[in-house]
């Protein structure tokens, strides 16, 4: 069980709260709760008249952050803002939010820490769990059922494409061979021994597979899609989205879809590139060092091309 007493250190949080532009009396969207470290700050600058609508399909980091969140409104008594709760996925957005209520969406895409740091939530090989990679644990695919069920040209296919790994179809024959395959250690020891790494690889050699699986059990560039096709709707005009990825296959989409709105006259790009972390904060959190933040801002008349 997760130590509730663990504080989760947000990335490119400065960069998050200026480019959101979080002001008194204003409704902002976390759409990837996690343990409230963005949630909490944006909560301590609305106000009470302010509203925070927070989304996180898992159930444990949800129940973590009420209890974060709890802290905050206690310290800062009667200015708390109204926080709304809601544990679905963030697809489900535009069933919850209004359109054209929100001057704020952000969301930080991918695993959590605290999902990452616990052994038998299955999504490391740091250390030895099953597999099971659901953030969702209420419903849904395991990784153990896609390892073990999906056949060799399916998994070799979803591990080139989702984990942009050159060796899958070796690493699928692997995994194949070795069935049934049920923990974490066994599967990364499967890929290792069929795809060792090499001297230029900075990265753990299933480091790849691991995030391709995850990817396939949680939905999640199908998740990002649908949340990027809803923001424009969801949010007022001048409102602003903050949209922070981890990796190139996150990134890509949402700077396709900024740009393509941005062509459209629905958003002004306030990042030409994206923001990074600094080195101060890399040393303190060595997770920011692949986190690339874009930010938009929803154009005043949606009606004008560029």
């Amino acid at each position: 069980m997760t130590n509730p007493n663990v504080r989760h250190v947000p990335v490119l949080l400065t960069e998050t709260l200026e480019f959101l532009r979080v002001q008194p009396g204003s409704t902002i969207a976390d759409c990837t709760l996690g343990l409230a470290g963005h949630s909490a700050e944006i909560a301590r600058r609305l106000g009470p008249k302010g509203r925070l609508i927070a989304f996180d399909r898992d159930p444990e980091a949800l129940a973590l952050a009420k209890a974060r969140l709890d802290e905050v409104c206690a310290e800062i008594g009667n200015q708390a803002p109204q926080i709304t709760f809601i544990g679905e996925a963030f697809s489900s957005i535009e069933q919850h939010v209004e359109p054209g209520s929100l001057d704020g969406l952000l969301a930080d895409f991918g695993v959590s820490s605290m999902q990452l740091n616990e052994a038998p939530r299955g999504f490391s090989f740091m250390a030895d769990g099953p597999l099971d990679m659901r953030m969702d644990t209420r419903s849904g695919l395991t990784a153990e059922q896609v390892v073990n069920e999906e056949n060799e040209g399916e998994l070799a296919n979803l591990i080139y494409e989702y984990g942009e790994e050159r060796r899958s179809r070796r690493i699928a024959r692997a995994i194949v061979r070795g069935r049934p395959v049920t923990t974490t250690a066994q599967l990364a020891r499967i890929v290792a021994q069929a795809a060792p790494a090499m001297k230029q690889d900075r990265i753990h050699p299933a480091t790849r597979t691991f995030q391709a699986i995850r990817i396939v059990v949680n939905r999640e560039l199908d998740e990002i899609r649908d949340l990027l096709e809803a923001a424009p709707k969801l949010l007022k005009p001048s409102g602003r989205v903050a949209l922070i990825s981890f990796h190139s296959l996150e990134d890509r989409l949402v700077k396709d879809s900024l740009r393509e709105g941005a062509h459209k006259g629905i958003w002004d790009l306030l990042t030409k590139k994206p923001a990074t972390a600094g080195e101060e904060e890399i040393e303190r959190n060595p997770r920011s060092r692949s986190a690339k933040l874009r930010a938009a801002e929803k154009a005043v008349s949606t009606n004008r091309r560029r």
